[in-house]
């Protein structure tokens, strides 16, 4: 009864799901898919194969996703092409022609403003290694040979994606040059026009309106960094929109800029509601909360897109993202429904390990432990939408179980400090051991190195008086921290640095428990 009941209640869910997509498919619902990143595979979607991709499209076209975006890096890849930067850019044309024909998506392309690969450094990464920061150098938009070098070199890298429905390129991370304007920037657009329309009439742009062009060309100069303003963006659309652009849009973000454009532009925006699913760069864990689900309904006229960076442990928002964008319910029943989905029968097990893990009650997190350590004993049957789990689910319910047990952890570490302010007590040291054992082996697992930004850790570190973790324990921000005789050198160290920020703070750790221990 109860088995026909769950058949019954997903069959309703699949209905409402089919409805709100024939009626919302003129509007656009995306997934970006960033590889900037090099991580372990599943989770960093450099990683993936293409029948890694048709797996998470099938998966994502089932939830109401019809659109993608994908930054294949060829900012990174030097000239002349590398082996492995060749099967990359044939593998993206791969996924470009999966989404058009297997699942009727559209297939949308990143391009950074003005960048470009320092070519014999560059050359000595494979592309499935090569670091986002430190290869590349910045282009001088002002300087039109230098302009054209640079977009001729990206007509032949586009020439294989050129049945892509469009490009996004952003005013901003990674790309902007000191003080540059924002004629520059509109000419640079113009240029990238020119470039599609020789590549396929019909290519659309889109202005990724994220931080503002002046304001990053600021940033650029001094080496600090302050949102622009709205009056900037919209000198920019201005500026754009006098360039003969068409067939172009704004992709903006939720800060506002989406409400405030001229009237005259509101038909060409698509609300691109970054972070809302997933923030990056940050450290792998699942997120769970109604925050993802109001930004899917946070659309513009076009429709609104999402970001994720690690696909495959972000399901529940990238659920609850559809769902609001859709017009559908998101309580807890659709959850467990939709996880249902994933491993049958293992849905309430798995939402109440995501519920957990947003909380810092010890006890939820373990009993949620506890009861999903039983699937890892049985044989686990795969549901409709598994291909969100890039075809393991044993994973998925083994990283799941990782977070919770580094969650309990840190919180256990908080109790035992506030009941004992001796660091280096048997009881605190014991619980700061555990605390490192469990990060460290979810880091093992997933590979990732970058920034790793979580509050309650945080403050829990400030409680060691240690050499080795002031450094992390700053409250200025990590594209500030970088040193050199200028601003342009601190900010380009700041963002090298990054990238191996995880492994560096959990060395920093081990090392503070070492001295605790020994001195």
């Amino acid at each position: 009864m109860i088995r026909r009941l769950a058949i019954a209640f997903w069959m309703m869910v699949c209905f409402q799901t089919a409805v709100a997509q024939e009626k919302a498919d003129d509007k656009i619902l995306g997934m970006y898919v960033h590889l900037g990143w090099s991580y372990h595979h599943p989770y960093a979607a450099r990683t993936w194969s293409l029948d890694d991709w048709r797996n998470y499209l099938g998966g994502l076209r089932q939830l109401g996703y019809n659109s993608i975006l994908i930054w294949p890096m060829l900012e990174t890849m030097p000239e002349p092409l590398t082996t492995g930067d060749r099967r990359q850019l044939e593998k993206t044309k791969a996924i470009i022609d999966l989404a058009h024909r297997d699942f009727a998506m559209k297939a949308f392309v990143v391009l950074c403003p003005n960048i470009r690969a320092k070519n014999e450094l560059a050359a000595k990464y494979t592309f499935e290694n090569r670091p986002v920061y430190g290869v590349d150098e910045y282009i001088d938009p002002g300087d039109p040979e230098q302009l054209g070098k640079l977009v001729a070199w990206r007509q032949t890298l586009m020439e294989q994606l050129r049945d892509c429905d469009g490009i996004f390129m952003i005013d901003s991370d990674p790309g902007g040059y000191p003080n540059s304007t924002n004629i520059e920037f509109a000419y640079l657009m113009a240029a990238h026009r020119r470039m599609l329309d020789r590549l396929r009439p019909g290519i659309e742009i889109y202005y990724w309106a994220w931080t503002g062009w002046e304001s990053y060309g600021r940033f650029h100069a001094t080496g600090n960094f302050k949102m622009g303003q709205q009056a900037e963006i919209q000198d920019a659309l201005s500026l754009i929109g006098r360039q003969h652009m068409d067939p172009w849009g704004i992709a903006t973000h939720w800060l506002g800029y989406g409400a405030q454009i001229d009237s005259s532009m509101q038909d060409r925006v698509l609300a691109y509601n970054y972070g809302a699913i997933e923030g990056e760069p940050s450290f792998p864990y699942t997120n769970y909360g109604p925050g993802a689900y109001d930004a899917g309904k946070n659309k513009g006229r076009r429709g609104v897109f999402g970001n994720a960076q690690t696909h495959c442990i972000q399901l529940p928002n990238t659920f609850a993202f559809s769902r609001g964008a859709l017009g559908l319910p998101a309580e807890k029943a659709d959850y467990i429904a939709f996880a249902d989905q994933l491993i049958e029968g293992a849905g309430t097990a798995i939402v109440a390990g995501w519920e957990a893990l947003q909380g810092a009650d010890i006890g939820r997190m373990k009993a949620a432990e506890k009861e999903l350590a039983r699937f890892q004993k049985v044989k686990l049957k795969p549901g409709k939408l598994s291909g969100l789990l890039f075809g393991d689910p044993e994973r998925f319910v083994t990283d799941l179980i990782a977070q919770l047990r580094m969650t309990a952890s840190l919180f256990t570490l908080r109790e035992v400090l506030a009941k004992n302010a001796d660091v280096r007590s048997a009881a605190t040291t014991a619980a700061f051991a555990a605390f490192i054992a469990a990060a460290d082996g979810w880091q093992q697992r997933h590979g990732y190195k970058s920034y790793w930004h979580w509050p309650a850790m945080t403050e829990t570190l400030k409680s060691f008086p240690s050499a080795h973790l002031q450094p992390f324990l700053t409250d200025k921000p990590w594209w500030e921290r970088g040193e050199g005789a200028t601003a342009a050198e601190r900010t380009a160290n700041a963002y090298s640095m990054v990238q191996t920020y995880t492994p560096r703070l959990l060395e920093a750790m081990k090392a503070t428990l070492t001295d605790l221990i020994t001195k």
